[in-house]
């Protein structure tokens, strides 16, 4: 015990240590999606393999048909027990609109929320704050006891916001090196709220598509040809709506035939969280609840399905008016998936159900950028239950059992590929504007972040 507690009291004397190596990292703007980007996600690699390096670890660029990943091994303190895979991602969401930051989005600022300072910056909370929960429990851990007190993997990916395209096939090639992993500890979800901790026990899957509307060879003025040629954005537009009905049920054909109802006491528990939907809405501007009628918010939430489009363009949208029929439209649309739906199948039924609505004179294409199962995690894992006794001693309450409305699809990619388990410990909050101009994290939760695993650690040496 009192070596758990020298290593609890070497985080909290190093925070201005964690805060100056946690800026330096976001200072890299590593936007996976934009190819003017390119060196800074592997600039990104090389901090986390010389951070690695210098507290132990051996770490390495390994090169994918992508972005390069950072493979790492720590021996621990010696034996053949089982190592602990911990994963991670370092590329971000694109920065853009930059005029609606408050400070500049790779120049992170300390700043005052309404629970305490945060840190503002993109990739503040997802994933690099996060990835810094875990680096300063293990650099406690090397500057107390000389290494983790457990052998540690570490995979840390460059293209988990586009996707994660080249990491199945990394999986494939690296298997023998890391399968005999116990488990994968990963931080990329969420607390309940501020003072109460969580793990995530359920993922919602994701299918991801382009819908490519084409109708005449140019664009036509809509003085001659309107009320003759065929408007792709009107017809667009119109498939669209038809996605969805009046109650906020998909009809895609045999949808929800493989989405199950939530059993009574799951959905038990879920009420005694208190869940306060007007406040959740609330605090983004809202207040009449959308989606499926007749489900309980967290149900809603967790547990059903979706359909959202994401972006959709097509003709003249500069400044001023250009009457003008476009050629073509086109629409991003993704759908979140739970129970064991198959999201290939629901790209299926996607493009079929667009082929069918098309008249004469229209095509159509749909391109698939993601492909992605639900995931339900084993609650009652040594791993889970020892996340759970780690979170409890830190915050001086137990630890609850959540879920998801965002997919992690690494996670079914460790199961599938691996057959390895994960473990869902996250420290960020629904307010923490991921994705969105703005990205903060609580800098208490980076701290409470890495006593956790610190903790963690200790838990699971054993």
């Amino acid at each position: 015990m009192s070596r758990i507690s020298d290593v609890l009291d070497r985080i909290d004397a190093a925070e201005e240590e964690i805060r100056a190596r946690y800026f330096d990292f976001l200072r890299i703007p590593s936007v996976s999606a934009q190819p003017n980007h390119n060196a800074d996600c592997r600039t990104a690699a090389a901090w986390l393999v010389r951070e690695l390096q210098a507290i132990g670890f051996t770490a390495e660029i390994r090169e994918t048909k992508g972005h390069p990943a950072v493979v790492a091994h720590h021996p621990g303190p010696g034996g053949d027990a089982r190592p602990l895979l911990y994963y991670g991602h370092y590329d971000v969401q694109p920065a853009e609109p930059f005029e609606l930051w408050t400070s500049p989005p790779f120049e992170p600022t300390l700043a005052q929320g309404k629970n305490g300072p945060v840190t503002v910056a993109r990739g503040a909370v997802d994933d690099k704050g996060q990835v810094m929960t875990w680096l300063a429990a293990m650099r406690a851990w090397h500057e107390v006891a000389g290494g983790p007190p457990a052998p540690v993997r570490v995979l840390v990916e460059g293209e988990e916001e586009i996707g994660s395209p080249s990491l199945d096939a990394f999986l494939e090639e690296h298997a023998a090196e890391l399968r005999d992993a116990r488990a994968v500890i990963v931080s990329d979800t969420n607390m309940w709220d501020p003072k109460t901790p969580a793990i995530s026990a359920r993922l919602r899957g994701m299918a991801y598509a382009q819908i490519d509307l084409y109708a005449a060879s140019r664009d036509l003025h809509s003085g001659l040809y309107g009320g003759m040629a065929l408007n792709p954005i009107n017809l667009l537009c119109k498939i669209l709506s038809d996605l969805t009905d009046s109650e906020g049920r998909i009809q895609l054909p045999g949808f929800y035939d493989q989405v199950p109802d939530v059993g009574g006491n799951l959905m038990t528990a879920w009420d005694a969280l208190g869940f306060d939907e007007k406040r959740f809405l609330g605090d983004i501007g809202l207040s009449v609840p959308a989606g499926e009628k007749g489900r309980k918010p967290l149900e809603r939430q967790w547990a059903r399905p979706t359909c959202d489009v994401n972006g959709i363009w097509g003709g003249y949208t500069g400044p001023g008016s250009k009457t003008v029929i476009a050629a073509e439209a086109h629409a991003k649309v993704s759908f979140r998936l739970v129970g064991d739906q198959d999201p290939n199948a629901v790209l299926d039924a996607l493009e079929a159900f667009v082929k069918e609505r098309l008249p004469a004179d229209a095509r159509a294409e749909v391109q698939r950028f993601g492909a992605a199962p639900p995931v339900v995690v084993a609650e009652d894992s040594v791993e889970v239950l020892a996340a759970r006794r780690a979170l409890a001693a830190e915050y001086g309450k137990e630890a609850v059992l959540i879920g998801s409305g965002g997919s992690i699809p690494v996670v079914e990619s460790f199961r599938r590929i691996l057959g390895l388990d994960s473990v869902l410990m996250g420290f960020g909050l629904d307010d923490d504007q991921v994705h969105s101009p703005n990205e903060k994290f609580d800098w208490a939760n980076l701290m409470h972040g890495a006593r956790s695993h610190a903790r963690l650690l200790a838990e699971l040496a054993g």
